[in-house]
């Protein structure tokens, strides 16, 4: 077997050639990764834009006390006066101010009485007034090529008139679950040692969210002919190929085997020391990956986040980097092995400090998936580290950021 570290610098070093570019319409495109930098092609706003609603003034003029109400210049006007020394022209927000102005007095500032305005709280000079290009520049590079786009990228792409966007293409997924004890959900329960299958779905479900095109080909038995037959089938259609089961070294796994042997790959490693997941095996059939993962849901859960989803975004060119972060222990912490481990905490912020304890997780082996429930991250220790106490600092594997709050944040 090989260290962690070793196996991350192997996974690494695949070279993967990303996939063709397509365009998708913009209210297609979260999730997808950009295939083109994007760069502002004006400046935004253009003119002086009044942020909020109130009066147009000179700022000199503010020492007047009362300024005569010129004009009114509504958001989007086609026509705007320019402003006369000693008056001030009602201006609202997004609208452009007029030529002469520099300042905006709120109207919670002033009082409104028979056309003029009476200055009751002055402002500073060039007040609520946003200059040309305060959004951005024409020329700058808004958006990298390789981002992942969500919600703020879409948001700025609509406000550059894009349509269309140039994205990836997502990678394809096929993932397979072995094991002849596995049932399908709804298939009915014939003997008590049979279990219902969680990790083909689990594992689509991380595919999914990380851009990918999945094929679910759910769960098949350990006969050797039957998983030659469903590995080559889903290797034509796939650009990865996700298995769980099957790597360790009983006598009914033969996943290992048909990878070597079947399929035309090459294995870059087959064993690493790490808790859970030892038994991963990793292998390239062209531009093509093989993952065949654990079949315990812990253990192929996690390894999963930490091979699958980097490959994942080779595929965009792109290269994966996990936050692991620095958190305060809550409680004690036990190390188990000497291996790297991946031990499932609770995530909090407390009084500004991220924070992790281990209240409600359970001690057992890594089939347990409940670990994962809740507000969660993976506890990282290598295999130097000893047990921690209490207010000791220890890394964590962020994977997902929907974690409580709890007190002053």
């Amino acid at each position: 077997m090989i260290s962690f570290e070793e196996s991350m610098q192997k996974l690494h070093a695949i070279e993967i050639e990303p996939k063709s570019v397509t365009k998708l319409p913009l209210s297609e495109a979260l999730g997808s990764i950009l295939a083109e930098d994007i760069v502002a092609s004006y400046n935004s706003p253009e003119l002086p834009t009044s942020g909020m609603d109130g009066y147009a003034i000179r700022y000199e003029d503010l020492a007047l006390g009362r300024l005569k109400i010129q004009a009114v210049n509504p958001a989007g006007a086609d026509k705007i006066e320019a402003l006369n020394p000693k008056e001030a022209i009602k201006t609202f927000t997004g609208s452009i101010m007029p030529q002469g102005s520099d300042t905006l007095i709120p109207i919670e500032n002033v009082e409104a009485k028979d056309g003029y305005i009476i200055i009751k709280e002055p402002v500073p000079k060039g007040f609520s007034v946003r200059e040309v290009g305060e959004n951005f520049k024409k020329g700058e590079i808004l958006i990298e090529k390789g981002t992942k786009i969500d919600f703020a990228q879409i948001a700025v792409l609509a406000s550059l008139n894009y349509v269309y966007v140039k994205v990836y293409q997502k990678p394809a997924v096929a993932v397979i679950a072995t094991g002849s004890e596995l049932l399908e959900l709804g298939q009915k329960q014939e003997r008590t040692s049979q279990i219902r299958s969680s990790n083909n779905y689990t594992i689509e479900a991380i595919a999914r969210k990380h851009g990918a095109v999945v094929n679910n080909l759910g769960c098949i038995g350990d006969d050797v002919e039957n998983i030659k037959r469903v590995f080559k089938n889903a290797l034509k259609g796939a650009d990865i190929v996700v298995s769980t089961g099957g790597v360790s070294v009983g006598d009914f796994d033969f996943v290992k085997d048909v990878v070597r042997e079947e399929l035309g790959a090459d294995v870059v490693f087959k064993g690493v020391v790490i808790k859970p997941g030892q038994h991963i095996m990793v292998a390239k059939a062209g531009n093509k990956v093989i993952l065949a993962l654990p079949g315990f849901a812990y253990s192929s859960t996690v390894t999963a986040l930490l091979y699958m989803v980097p490959i994942i975004y080779k595929y965009a060119g792109v290269e994966y980097k996990p936050a692991i972060l620095k958190a305060k222990l809550l409680s004690n912490f036990k190390k188990k092995s000497k291996k790297r481990e991946f031990t499932a905490c609770n995530l909090s912020i407390l009084d500004g400090e991220l924070c992790v304890d281990f209240e409600g997780k359970k001690d057992g082996t890594s089939a347990i998936m409940t670990n994962m429930l809740g507000s969660t991250a993976l506890a990282v220790t290598s295999p130097q580290d000893g047990d921690k106490a209490a207010g000791e600092y220890i890394d964590v594997f962020v994977y997902n950021l929907n974690f409580k709050t709890e007190g002053r944040v």
